[in-house]
């Protein structure tokens, strides 16, 4: 099996973006579109197909994952999993503020959504306006009344004023844990990894022209507002998502509280040009070169290319001069287990 260029894949979201993945890319005509779902076996919620990669002949690649996972993810990964790929990659163009939200833990998505997963998340920023920040956790307690008030009037004010606001820039890396009260700030393109599912609990909607019902996925307020971690989110927790900048020199970019979800490794030529075997998404954010497997045919990578590398291609060696990120699910065994 042979790595796979993928175009852009950009369904129609809620929100503007910039432009910012179409300048990434090289590419046109996305301009309006804010998300690219790379490597994606996970339909937006409440479609059947809606975001998810289609490949070079049309068909889906969850089917192709299905049909022959061990090619796809490798046995050790199967035997454990099965056909799970348990990662979805987006590059994401804040065009404007996204509005503040939460998404479900693993328990919460089983028991409520009859989901396999949360959605932990993770964002490494590739590029931010001056001034850019994120919204990470609540800077306080906040009582189950109090934030079911806020939500049901839409005093966002409030919500933001209670939202720790985290200043970023381009090379930054940040854990958001399932559960967390968050957004991301305008003027911000992200590479963000995640658990593959489409949950995301609004706590603000009415100025996006959206309804209640569409915000909480179709549960009441109560309910919905459940998954929402109320706790203080203090400055040493918030130091303890940071990870590591791209510039750092480390191969590991998240905080090791991700490890159990996905991996983001630093790629850059002039460090390493060895990719170790493994399923994955590949994104180039600087450099041109090639993509080179023991048995195959160079495969031509630069700027702006995404990537998805197959377990039975092997390993891989990079030739040029290539930055980028290489996102990975969890390595085994540390991936938890899903809920039955």
């Amino acid at each position: 099996m042979q790595p796979i260029v993928l175009g852009p894949n950009m369904p129609e979201m809620f929100y503007r973006g910039n432009g910012r993945i179409d300048r990434l890319r090289g590419t046109s005509g996305h301009e309006d579109r804010p998300e690219d779902w790379i490597g994606s076996v996970t339909a937006r919620f409440g479609t059947d197909t809606d975001g998810m990669t289609r490949l070079v002949d049309g068909s889906l690649l969850a089917s192709a994952v299905a049909a022959d996972p061990a090619a796809w993810l490798g046995a050790e990964h199967v035997a454990r999993y099965g056909s799970d790929t348990g990662l979805l990659v987006k590059l994401l163009d804040a065009g404007q503020r996204l509005p503040v939200h939460a998404h479900p833990g693993r328990r919460f998505a089983a028991e409520h959504l009859a989901r396999p997963h949360g959605k932990t998340e993770a964002w490494i920023v590739l590029e931010a306006e001056p001034g850019a920040a994120v919204y990470l956790g609540f800077n306080r307690d906040v009582g189950a009344d109090e934030l079911a008030g806020w939500v049901r009037s839409q005093d966002v004010p409030s919500l933001l004023a209670a939202t720790n606001r985290v200043p970023v820039a381009a090379g930054d890396s940040v854990l958001c844990p399932a559960g967390t009260p968050h957004a991301i700030g305008a003027g911000i393109l992200v590479l963000e990894l995640q658990e593959p599912a489409d949950l995301s609990i609004l706590l603000e909607w009415s100025s996006f022209g959206l309804g209640s019902r569409e915000a909480t996925l179709g549960l009441p307020l109560e309910e919905a507002l459940a998954c929402v971690d109320r706790r203080a989110c203090s400055p040493e927790r918030l130091d303890a998502l940071r990870g590591r900048p791209l510039n750092s020199g480390s191969c590991s970019l998240l905080p090791a509280e991700g490890d159990p979800f996905f991996v983001a490794e630093r790629v850059d030529t002039r460090v390493s040009r060895h990719l170790s075997q493994s399923y994955g998404v590949l994104v180039v954010t600087a450099g041109q070169g090639l993509l080179v497997l023991e048995d195959g045919g160079p495969v031509p990578v630069g700027r702006g290319s995404t990537v998805l590398i197959p377990y039975a291609a092997g390993p891989a060696v990079l030739s040029g001069e290539l930055e980028g990120v290489r996102c990975l699910p969890a390595a085994l065994p540390r991936w938890p287990d899903l809920p039955r």
